[in-house]
């Protein structure tokens, strides 16, 4: 039994807001990528004169970075449960960091020819795996330090790290659209993430070890193989999570990433219109993560999810017959709405609930797998999304759209509440 002693619980304030400043710092890094694979990287990187092709061929190299995603959240999950949740946090951080700059200085398809996506895929692969390690950690020191009343509240901190991470990404073109010309219009976003990464280091420095696993550690209950625990005796809550999950993360990526290839595509606006959109609606999310997780501290994980993917389910087809008038207040509207009511009652509940259903001694593995697993899916989407298009034009990725809403709210159905749990707790029982 390890001699380990308990680490003193840091203020929640505190670590949930480094944890924030780490995931925002990460999801900059993976976004600007879904934003240069959608805007540029069809021409610079694919070699074709189809439009439609080279989106494909971007897209399908943006799928990669998720099929690699549950690697990381495999490894994350392996050493957050036998090394603790901060050590992952820290590794997580300088692989996306080191990835991204080099995307920044990739040659392009027509300086080296087939040679530049290859490399690009390589370094997408990279991305993958540490943007898959980074959740668990993040929101489990959250979650983990956070009093037992207010886990929904500070679990959704770490969470405004994606809209801030993709409202920085969005800022970062719009501002270089404005400073520079040719490929340093895309090279600079990811070129500045270095300063990035080296504030979220410093920051993350300076936050205690999750209380949590420092028990762990005293009481002796660390796992040799805890990630192959969690898939042989916790698989079902595993699939659950990554079905629950499709409304949030398909949903995403269809508003963001496809819509602005698809605006072009279809000939209806210019990309800038979905950036703005995308920029609204992740400045709302800074503060309806906060209170859809304050809301679910008062009534539940549960009802405050199924907002977001009932809304998933309604929304799609409205979504589209809104951008596709053409004007650009339209658009912006249908994706911001789509981001506030789509996407944030459910991604701000995940953190808590997600973690809420595992024992301790697994649970930075449970929920990565879960996590991570459902990128396998949500990274095919905006490709899918596009060969829908190109097959029965915008009601096929609509509809996927509301499919995905489907998907989860039935899922919910099966997960237990566990909004009156403590954390803390091995097995306590909860009323479904």
């Amino acid at each position: 039994m390890s001699t380990a002693q308990p680490a003193e619980r840091d203020n929640p304030a505190k670590v949930s807001f480094a944890s924030m400043i780490g995931t925002a710092v990460e999801s900059y890094d993976f976004f600007i990528y879904g934003t240069a694979s959608a805007a540029y990287f069809g021409t610079v990187f694919f070699h074709s004169e189809n439009a439609l092709v080279g989106v494909l061929a971007s897209f399908a190299t943006l799928a990669v970075g998720f099929l690699f995603r549950p690697l990381g959240g495999y490894l994350a999950g392996h050493y957050g449960d036998r090394l603790g949740r901060k050590k992952v946090l820290m590794w997580s951080l300088i692989v996306m960091g080191v990835a991204t700059v080099l995307v920044g200085v990739l040659p392009t398809y027509a300086q080296v020819g087939a040679l530049a996506p290859i490399l690009l895929i390589l370094l997408r692969i990279v991305q993958g795996i540490g943007f898959g390690a980074e959740w668990g950690g993040a929101v489990l020191m959250a979650v983990e330090h956070a009093p037992e009343k207010r886990r929904g509240f500070f679990g959704a901190v770490p969470q405004i790290g994606i809209p801030a991470g993709l409202l920085l990404a969005n800022g970062a073109f719009l501002l270089s659209n404005a400073l520079f010309e040719g490929d340093w219009v895309w090279r600079a976003p990811f070129l500045a993430s270095v300063v990035m990464v080296g504030a979220g280091m410093f920051i993350r420095m300076r936050v205690a070890e999750s209380p949590e696993f420092a028990k762990m550690e005293q009481a002796g209950e660390i796992r040799r193989q805890p990630a192959l625990d969690a898939i042989r005796q916790d698989w079902r809550v595993i699939l659950r999570i990554v079905t629950l999950r499709l409304a949030e993360t398909g949903g995403y990526y269809v508003t963001t990433s496809f819509m602005l290839s698809y605006v072009v595509l279809a000939s209806l606006a210019d990309k800038q219109n979905v950036l703005i959109g995308t920029m609204v609606g992740s400045a709302l999310g800074l503060v309806s993560h906060l209170a859809f997780g304050a809301l679910s501290d008062r009534i539940g994980r549960k009802p405050v999810f199924l907002i977001g993917s009932v809304f998933t389910i309604v929304f799609g087809i409205p979504m589209f017959l809104l951008v596709n008038t053409g004007v650009g207040i339209a658009i912006v509207v249908a994706v911001a709405l789509g981001l506030l009511f789509s996407h944030d009652p459910i991604f701000a509940v995940e953190a808590s609930w997600f973690s809420e259903q595992f024992p301790r001694d697994v649970r930075s593995s449970g929920i990565s797998l879960g996590y991570n697993g459902a990128s396998v899916v949500a990274g095919l989407l905006p490709f899918l999304a596009v060969a829908l298009y190109g097959w029965v034009g915008w009601i096929g990725p609509a509809l996927m759209f509301c499919a995905l809403g489907v998907i989860s709210t039935v899922a919910a159905r099966f997960v237990r509440e566990t909004a009156p749990v403590r954390v803390g707790s091995p097995a306590e029982p909860v009323a479904a």
